[in-house]
Order: C-alpha cells, then sequence, then structure tokens
C-alpha cells in the first residue's frame, strides 16, 4: 500500500512540472510588456529596460525558469507588480472567502445530489425519476452567471431574504457568514449537483441490479436499508470519484461567481490580476490552482484503493 501511495505521488511530479512550466509560460504567451506595463505609457525606452533588467526579463527563458521554480520550492511566489505585496500574502488574504464558498457548495452538493440520484434510481422510469432528470439536464445547461443573476434579482433584490453581494467572515458570526453564502453556494453548485445526481443514479441502478440486493429483498430488509446502506454504500466509490474531479468546477466556476457576488475571493483577485496583467498573481493563482487540484486526484486515488479491494497494490 504504502510502495503504491509513493508511486502515485512520483507520478504527479511530472504533471506539476509541466503545469509549473506553462503558468511561467504565460508571461511570455500573453500580450504586452511586464515592464512596458509597470513603467507606463509616459516611461522613457530607458527606464522600460532597467525594469526589465531588475524583473530579470533580459535573461534566457530557460534562467528566468530555473530561477523562478528554485523560488517557488523556497515558498517565493513573487510581488505583485501594483502593490509591492508578496503574492502568497496577497492569496492569503483572499483565501478565506473562497474555501469558505467551496466548502458550503461541496456540503450543499453532498446533501442534495446524492439523495436526488438515489431516489431516481429507486424509481427508475417513474415521473419522479423523469423530473429529476430534467433537473439535471436544465441545472448542467445554465451557465454559473445566469443563475447567479437570477437568484440575486429574486431573493436578494425583491423578496429581500438575502444579501445580494459581499462576505463576512465567520469569526463575526455562523449566520451572517452562510446567509452571505447561500445564493453563491446555490449558483456554483447548479451544474455540481446535477453532474453528482446523475452519476449516483446510474451507479445505483447497476447496484441494485446485482444479487446481494435481490437476496437482501428476499430477506424482508426494508427499501431504506437496501437502498442507503447495502446499495448506496457499494456504490459510493464512482460517486466520491466524480465529487473530487469535480473540485475543477468548483475552482473555475468560483471565479464567475465571486465576480457575480462581490465575494473578495482567489476568483475575484484573479479577475482584477488579469484585467491589470498582474503576472505574478496570475501565476501564484493558477498555481495554487493546479496544485489543489492534482491533490484531490491524488487523494482520490488512495481513497480508491483503500476502499476497493479489487486493486493491486
Amino acid at each position: 500500500m504504502l510502495s503504491y501511495i509513493l508511486r502515485r505521488i512520483v507520478a504527479t511530479l511530472p504533471v506539476m512540472a509541466i503545469v509549473a512550466l506553462f503558468v511561467f509560460s504565460l508571461l511570455y504567451i500573453a500580450p504586452g510588456d511586464p515592464a512596458v506595463v509597470i513603467a507606463g505609457d509616459q516611461a522613457s525606452p530607458e527606464d522600460v529596460e532597467r525594469i526589465r533588467q531588475s524583473l530579470g526579463l533580459d535573461r534566457p527563458f530557460l534562467v528566468q525558469f530555473g530561477s523562478w521554480v528554485w523560488r517557488i520550492l523556497h515558498g517565493d511566489l513573487g510581488t505583485s507588480i501594483f502593490t509591492n505585496l508578496p503574492v502568497s500574502t496577497m492569496i492569503g488574504q483572499r483565501l478565506g472567502p473562497t474555501l469558505s464558498l467551496m466548502i458550503v457548495t461541496l456540503l450543499l452538493t453532498i446533501v442534495v445530489a446524492v439523495p436526488l440520484g438515489v431516489v431516481a434510481a429507486w424509481k427508475a422510469g417513474s415521473l419522479i425519476d423523469r423530473a429529476i432528470m430534467a433537473f439535471a439536464v436544465f441545472g448542467f445547461s445554465l451557465p454559473v452567471f445566469v443563475v447567479g443573476y437570477v437568484l440575486a434579482y429574486v431573493f436578494a433584490l425583491e423578496l429581500e431574504w438575502l444579501p445580494v453581494q459581499g462576505y463576512t467572515p465567520l469569526t463575526e458570526g455562523f449566520w451572517p457568514w452562510l446567509q452571505n453564502l447561500i445564493l453563491p453556494a446555490i449558483a456554483l453548485g447548479c451544474v455540481y449537483i446535477a453532474l453528482v445526481a446523475r452519476i449516483t443514479r446510474a451507479t445505483m441502478l447497476e447496484v441494485l441490479q446485482q444479487d446481494y440486493i435481490r437476496t437482501a429483498r428476499a430477506k424482508g430488509l426494508g427499501q431504506g436499508g437496501i437502498l442507503f446502506i447495502h446499495a448506496l454504500k457499494n456504490a459510493s466509490v464512482p460517486i466520491v470519484t466524480v465529487i473530487g474531479i469535480g473540485i475543477a468546477l468548483l475552482i473555475g466556476g468560483a471565479v464567475v461567481t465571486e465576480s457575480v457576488f462581490a465575494i473578495p475571493g482567489l476568483g475575484r483577485l484573479t479577475i482584477d490580476a488579469i484585467l491589470r496583467r498582474d503576472y505574478p498573481v496570475i501565476q501564484g493563482i493558477v498555481l495554487l490552482f493546479s496544485f489543489v487540484y492534482v491533490l484531490v486526484n491524488l487523494m482520490i486515488d488512495v481513497t480508491y484503493t483503500l476502499v476497493d479491494p479489487r486493486i493491486r497494490y
């Protein structure tokens, strides 16, 4: 088991190396010269060249990349072009709102999507099943920003049940914290809920055809025990896998959701950095998101081997 985990960790290193190369290349792929952006429109060519030298942009590409990786390995993500703050400090300041949004969305998805999928599989072919699958298709088709604007208009502006924008830290109270996250979590979770519900239904349908389920029914076990104890337990591995892989949906959707609801998180920071061409901030955030995604997939692989005895190490 330990050797398998070590192999999986080693296998992620080339992935992170490729990601790091791509992230660093953003400086060259993106239009414009960072030195010109920093210097401003009124700067002379000498000022621009001096800034290029201070940033190391006059050195060969591989030398710059090696120096950048060395700083990354020592925890230095660089310094923002516009605020002169360390990128790690800026990420730390914005991490709380994004982490809160993703946690609430993840919990909402599990609480809503898994029971919907189980009920749809139980009532396969019925009107309930069709209604749930229609909701899943509808939720998967709508863009996050459309759902966000509709929710904000109905529940914040018209009904005035929930705040339309902003974020309240958890230290100021649980309900104020949750109140600001309900609408963003629903908007962000619609696609996620639809995906998990569909996968849960498909997996449960397969499990419910197994011999041990028929044996449980023959022994007189109740429908609830069959569905949630025997069937769901054995269908959990693909469901957990999809939930973990769906973290990518949360990361991408958080950028849009935080912009719609004015949440000062990493998504909003990403948009601001792109608009200002703040390359060190963009590189740091993309690298962080990529690392989180790779780490989550690694954890899924390890969990899969723990719960599925058919895996050979």
